[in-house]
């Protein structure tokens, strides 16, 4: 145990010098300074000046890309661009520069503050006592006073340049780490353009939404298909026309127990079976559907004896097709791809946090975080045989917002 007199009072104390405070913590606290140097004991050494300005430029460094940063996340031209588009290779840019804008901040801050620490801080090796128990007056003085000295003896004190460029690398540093987040704050009010196979930019519209303006809506399952080669006299291209990403389902496509992943496809841009023409070119507005963040829809075949027992919610009664339910794809937690079912169990499982949804119980949740029904979208089936959506989802898709009331 120590033998330091803690007996001081508040006047012998007030009269201590920070040194002299500072040397009566590190024996109260049981430290032995073994051994301590500084860098430069010459003032104006032009190594230390070498050190100092090195260290300026990687904070320099750091500031230059933090705003970087800030004025390609803000000003960027960040809107989805599709092949062919104007504008593509700025929106390919987009997240690389924040990437490597942002990596070279928080590098540069790093290499600064480790350089500040190896080569302008003295070297100094203390050996500290552990003890138990709250600190006392006297330790709570002292360690004000060895917070002082450390401040002193780190020489940033005197470096007003070097002191500014920190707290500004530290500033924006945070601005680097924070700013993102304000990217998922969106307006729900705010209509971003007309509506179409993405919605009109609403948090509670979707693909499924043009069914209210009368277009007629089928189910459709996506074949993968990409463009298609041609070669000619002219020359070798690729081609989209008469290629169809997007075709319709029917009911006997799904066997009993089922599933398959459908988006919404207007009447106008349908092109298989007998309406099939190799000239008609929808390939873009195909994945303008599947590209739709709230369009994927889980079309299950529910085996006849299960749906028997099904539990319809209050209000969606006819929203079924016989066997048949849609649910919507986007978990009602945080949005992540509801993409396992598991026919045995008839539950529907999200993969990022394990939520889990009953689909003989309208897609209530029975495990996870989730705390809604997944969406339910009513289907039917047209004259043709083919399942088509009898309406839009009566309520948001996917997580919920400050202004969603369900």
């Amino acid at each position: 145990m120590s033998n330091v007199n803690k007996k001081y009072t508040d006047d012998e104390l007030k009269g201590m010098s920070n040194e002299e405070l500072a040397t009566l913590g590190t024996e109260l606290d049981d430290v032995t300074v073994a051994f301590r140097k500084e860098r430069f004991p010459i003032a104006g050494d032009p190594a230390e000046k070498r050190a100092a300005r090195g260290i300026n430029i990687w904070l320099v460094i750091s500031v230059i890309s933090a705003l970087a940063f800030l004025g390609i996340y803000i000003f960027w031209p960040w809107e989805f661009k599709v092949h062919g588009e104007e504008g593509l290779i700025w929106h390919n840019l987009y997240t690389p520069l924040l990437g490597l804008t942002a990596g070279i901040a928080i590098t540069a801050l790093g290499i600064a503050v480790v350089q500040f620490v190896k080569k302008l801080m003295p070297e100094e090796i203390s050996v500290q006592r552990r003890h138990d128990g709250p600190s006392d007056e006297v330790d709570r003085r002292t360690l004000t006073a060895l917070l002082n000295d450390s401040w002193k003896t780190s020489t940033l004190g005197r470096r007003k340049t070097m002191q500014g460029l920190l707290g500004g690398a530290a500033v924006l540093f945070g601005l680097v780490v924070v700013a993102p987040l304000g990217g998922m704050i969106k307006d729900p009010w705010r209509k971003r353009h007309d509506l179409n196979y993405m919605g009109d930019g609403t948090l509670w519209t979707s693909g499924w939404t043009l069914h209210e303006k009368g277009v007629k809506l089928y189910l459709a399952r996506d074949t993968g298909t990409i463009a298609e080669f041609h070669e000619g006299e002219s020359g070798s291209h690729y081609t989209t026309q008469g290629v169809s990403r997007l075709v319709r389902v029917r009911p006997e496509d799904l066997a009993a127990g089922g599933m398959e992943t459908v988006f919404p496809l207007a009447a106008s841009d349908v092109n298989d079976g007998d309406l099939y023409d190799p000239q008609k070119d929808v390939y873009e507005n195909h994945m303008h559907s599947i590209h739709g963040n709230r369009n994927a829809v889980m079309l299950i075949r529910l085996r006849h004896q299960d749906a028997q027992k099904a539990i319809e919610r209050e209000g969606q009664e006819d929203f079924h097709y016989g066997d048949y339910y849609a649910y919507s794809k986007i978990c009602t937690h945080i949005g992540c791809p509801t993409s396992l079912y598991e026919a045995q169990t008839n539950r529907i499982l999200c993969p990022c946090h394990q939520s889990q949804f009953d689909a003989l119980h309208y897609g209530k949740p029975v495990f996870g975080p989730a705390a809604r029904a997944l969406p339910q979208l009513p289907i039917t089936v047209d004259e043709e045989g083919y399942l088509v959506a009898q309406g839009n989802f009566i309520e948001p898709v996917g997580p919920a917002f400050w202004e969603r009331k369900s």
